[in-house]
């Protein structure tokens, strides 16, 4: 099933690979077209200067101005198409990189690290190798921000099932998600301001003096040129007249020099920004949904008809940009006040648009959000969609279920835990197995409650808040030392039983930090203090009198295990949990293998 799926990554690569270089061919052509117009139209300066005629000068403008708009437009279209098919070609790839190999061209999450939240530095969330490595099809600040988010914290059980209900038929629309990639894979990379700073833009009125009026003028200007050049060609002695009124533009255009720099500053980088997101925002608005939350979010768009306004502006502040061209700048100002017209055009845009532009933005967002929690459902078909259930005790029942970050020969387990209220110890040999099954349980479960599939045959899983004591690090900067590491933790962890709600935390050997007195008492303590608040989760520990608890609290503490076998004086391990506690430990095998006897 797996050479499938890189099978159909793979076509789908070529096909856009091909399609690129027909697209690039195409520009090319045009490109030298362009150049070709460009020329002609500095040979009809040039003979307007030397005859003296503005009949020259009108003919180009009217005739040579239109091809030149025109191949670039058509020039720009190839480019576009040719940009495009490139990304659908990148993210293909990456697809096929993600599968092999667990590489990922979008953003690792690493920003988002914090080692004093409830679990995501513990169960490897975010970082290189981590699970926002793996999910992550984000390319905008925002998606990724929103994707960060969903791993950090539920939702709700509703949440949950509509993130479902769209994650399932994302995944079955695979050219659409593809294609929607490609069409944001711009965004990959940017600076993190960059949507901040075009919010603010589109916020900040420019304030420009003189608007109406100048907006009146720029409308009647181009008849006043024209006017005067066609008396100009039967009475020769008024071109000064023309003249005069081109210059007079020239100057208006040039009193708002200050304007005019001051759009520029966000317009020349946003442009084809916009353009881009217009695309993406006109791919949702088009597909056909059934999907609820999937419907809402389009329906958002349609509202506000957001592709073709936000298409709109990419056009006026492209048209903006002519003037980077020094002498059709000057040739469109002087017949058609062009700056004005643009900067005009664009300020009208921002006080029509400008209220809902965040949340169409945010919309986007929340489509990445998903199409990156889809990415698991189309690349791992096999993996499932967890049951959320409601319930009054703890429910996270799971038949093979596995972690999602071991990339070779994962081994699979099944755990119970069923409407009820229960601590389990686990008990195990060094490296037998005992914190990946806690990081198993944990990573799923936060893939299940963020609304994606998990690495299991099934899953059911009330809606609990993970917190997690395993990775405890001193800190030089906060001169902490491992033990007070350990006691912050194990504050924020009581804390966190007794102020929210349904916290379900997992334990990887408590006090390693103290001796073993201490470690043995404090641990017990603490235990017992969790079952007094009812607390539920798993505790991982070498302590085998820590099992002894069940002994104490059988109806509240169950004991499980990882065991190993020495055949031959090799130790092998099977990985699997069992019921009970364990009877062989490894620590004097492995020593005895670097030479220390006892």
């Amino acid at each position: 099933m797996e050479q499938d799926i890189l099978n159909t990554y793979e076509q789908a690569s070529k096909n856009a690979g091909d399609e690129a270089a027909r697209y690039k061919k195409l520009a090319n052509t045009y490109s030298l077209l362009r150049l070709g117009v460009f020329a002609l139209m500095v040979f009809a300066i040039y003979l307007t200067i030397t005859l003296e005629s503005f009949v020259v000068l009108t003919a180009a403008f009217v005739v040579l101005l239109a091809a030149f708009a025109w191949l670039v437009a058509r020039q720009g279209e190839y480019e576009r198409q040719r940009n495009y098919y490139l990304n659908l070609q990148t993210v293909n790839r990456n697809e096929t990189d993600s599968i092999t190999s667990g590489a990922n061209l979008y953003n690792n999450g690493d920003q988002y690290n914090n080692d004093k939240h409830f679990y995501t530095s513990d169960l490897d969330i975010f970082g290189p190798s981590s699970l926002y490595q793996l999910v992550n099809r984000a390319a905008t600040s925002t998606g990724n921000y929103k994707l960060a988010m969903w791993l950090k914290s539920p939702t709700n059980k509703a949440t949950v099932l509509q993130r479902q209900a769209a994650v399932r038929e994302i995944s079955t629309n695979g050219d659409w998600k593809m294609e929607t990639q490609a069409l944001l894979l711009f965004a990959n990379g940017e600076e993190p301001d960059r949507l901040t700073n075009l919010f603010k833009f589109l916020h900040l009125p420019l304030g420009m003096s003189g608007e109406k009026g100048l907006s009146k003028y720029a409308a009647i200007a181009p008849w006043l040129l024209a006017a005067a050049i066609i008396v100009t060609l039967f009475y020769p002695v008024a071109k000064g007249i023309a003249v005069l009124i081109a210059l007079v533009n020239l100057g208006v255009v040039f009193s708002k020099a200050a304007y005019i720099r001051k759009a520029d500053v966000v317009a020349d980088k946003i442009g084809k920004t916009l353009g881009n997101y217009a695309a993406a925002f006109s791919k949702i608005e088009s597909q056909s949904w059934s999907a609820e939350l999937n419907i809402g979010l389009a329906q958002k768009l349609k509202a506000n008809q957001t592709s073709t306004n936000i298409k709109e502006l990419s056009k006026l502040i492209n048209k903006l940009n002519y003037h980077l061209n020094m002498i059709v700048g000057v040739i469109l100002n002087a017949f058609l006040l062009w700056d004005i017209r643009q900067i005009i055009a664009i300020e009208n845009w921002k006080r029509a648009n400008c209220e809902y532009v965040e949340e169409a933005f945010d919309v986007i967002a929340e489509f990445e959000a998903l199409i990156s929690l889809s990415s698991l459902a189309t690349n791992y078909p096999t993996w499932a969609y967890p049951n959320i259930v409601e319930s009054d005790g703890y429910t996270l029942t799971a038949t093979n279920i596995a972690h999602p970050l071991i990339r070779t020969n994962p081994v699979a387990n099944d755990y119970e835990l069923n409407n009820s209220f229960s601590i389990d110890i686990i008990t195990g040999s060094n490296m037998a197995g005992k914190s990946t099954f806690l990081r198993t349980i944990g990573i799923n479960t936060v893939l299940a409650l963020a609304g994606a599939t998990v690495y299991a045959t099934a899953m059911r899983v009330s809606v609990i808040r993970v917190v997690t004591y395993m990775r405890i690090k001193d800190s030089l900067n906060e001169s902490t030392s491992t033990f007070k590491a350990e006691l912050d933790r194990l504050q924020m962890l009581l804390a966190a039983v007794e102020n929210e709600d349904h916290v379900f935390f997992l334990i990887d050997e408590m006090l390693r930090g103290t001796n073993s007195v201490d470690k043995y008492l404090g641990s017990k303590a603490v235990i017992e203090q969790l079952i007094s608040k009812k607390g539920v989760g798993m505790v991982a520990t070498h302590d085998l009198q820590i099992a002894r608890l069940e002994d104490t609290y059988p109806k509240y503490v169950r004991n499980y295990y990882f065991d190993i076998q020495v055949q031959e004086g090799e130790m092998l391990f099977d990985y699997k949990l069992k019921h009970g506690e364990c009877k062989t430990f490894n620590a004097s095998l492995l020593l005895k293998r670097i030479g220390i006897n006892f």
